[in-house]
């Protein structure tokens, strides 16, 4: 392990993105030195990831079954990940990817903890996973990403033609209650809205929540005696053709998704579609690079094509961000002791 130079998480490995961003670890002699741990709801079912894996049998790995949608599947996942941290089996994270998503297009799901899918999906796990791993990341030069989406703001261009933030849902958060709607999934029910929007609503608040935390974490890390050093930063990799689709319709999953934008992606290479290679080394870019225009990526900064990027209004508001923390620690059920982060409350 001597010659490892960290260890590189990725959620949601396999399918889509994560696949595309597992497929660049392994192949790529730039990150040889780095030891991956891919994280998968089940890592006895894993296709994807397992045929990227075999191209490089060099290659230093764990796969880590690891449910966002379940509490106790991601502190379970995550005594594991530190345990080997503090053994020394693996280095510490360099790098932690928070890839994993889900989109229901309009056809609700909840956990078992009675949380919306998206949100839990999305949102709460990952935000309790980075929570929990902060005592395992290089506290000098460790950084962490979060996949953003153009949904999580009501008023980016690219989202007039989905007509989906029309009329009263161009703010997500208001008070404690508007936060329990959007976490149970009363907030653009399908009842109230039967077509795909409704799901991509409720997708744009979870999105809005991570960016929040963007900003948030980054805020409490920078005052913090041990994470001071830790940086965190988004990236929008903007429309693919992924696994996200996959309870979409006909319409939407195959024809727009696997005919249409695969088809624009190709003769529009540096359109709004782009493949998932493409968004996959714009991620890994802010991962482990310096952005080649704009020099090494800042804390708490956000890109899309490797572009400094506004997040939303929302986002920035300190009163909105607080609330949604405290409520996040609320429905986590975060205990003293179970971060390193001193302000954790």
């Amino acid at each position: 392990m001597s010659a490892v130079k960290g260890t590189v998480l990725v959620t949601g490995a396999n399918g889509g993105l994560g696949s595309a961003i597992s497929d660049q670890l392994v192949s790529q002699p730039k990150f040889a030195n780095y030891h991956g741990l891919y994280t998968v709801r089940d890592a006895k079912s894993a296709p994807s990831l397992m045929s990227i894996l075999s191209k490089n049998p060099s290659h230093s790995h764990n796969v880590i079954s690891l449910d966002l949608a379940n509490l106790d599947s991601v502190r379970k996942a995550v005594d594991d990940i530190n345990a080997r941290v503090e053994a020394k089996a693996i280095p510490p994270i360099q790098t932690l990817i928070l890839n994993a998503g889900f989109q229901d297009f309009g056809k609700p799901m909840w956990t078992d903890d009675g949380f919306d899918m998206t949100f839990s999906a999305n949102y709460l796990g990952h935000w309790l996973l980075t929570l929990l791993l902060l005592k395992s990341m290089n506290k000098d030069t460790g950084r962490i990403v979060v996949v953003g989406s153009q949904s999580h703001d009501p008023y980016d261009k690219r989202n007039e033609g989905t007509q989906a933030f029309d009329g009263d849902y161009k703010t997500f958060v208001h008070d404690e209650a508007s936060f329990e709607a959007i976490a149970k999934g009363t907030w653009s029910s399908a009842q109230e809205d039967p077509s795909w929007r409704s799901g991509y609503r409720r997708y744009g608040a979870a999105k809005l929540f991570s960016i929040m935390m963007i900003h948030e974490l980054q805020r409490r890390m920078d005052r913090d005696p041990v994470l001071n050093k830790v940086s965190i930063l988004g990236v929008d990799p903007g429309t693919m053709t992924t696994g996200l689709q996959r309870h979409a319709n006909w319409i939407i999953r195959v024809l727009m998704f696997k005919i249409i934008y695969p088809i624009i992606a190709i003769f529009m290479p540096n359109g709004l579609v782009r493949s998932t290679a493409k968004s996959a080394s714009q991620v890994l870019e802010a991962a482990f690079e310096s952005n080649p225009t704009y020099g090494e990526f800042p804390k708490d900064s956000y890109y899309f094509d490797t572009k400094p990027f506004e997040t939303s209004t929302e986002s920035k508001d300190l009163r909105k961000r607080d609330l949604v923390w405290k409520e996040s620690v609320k429905y986590a059920h975060l205990e003293p002791g179970e971060t390193i982060l001193a302000d954790w409350q």
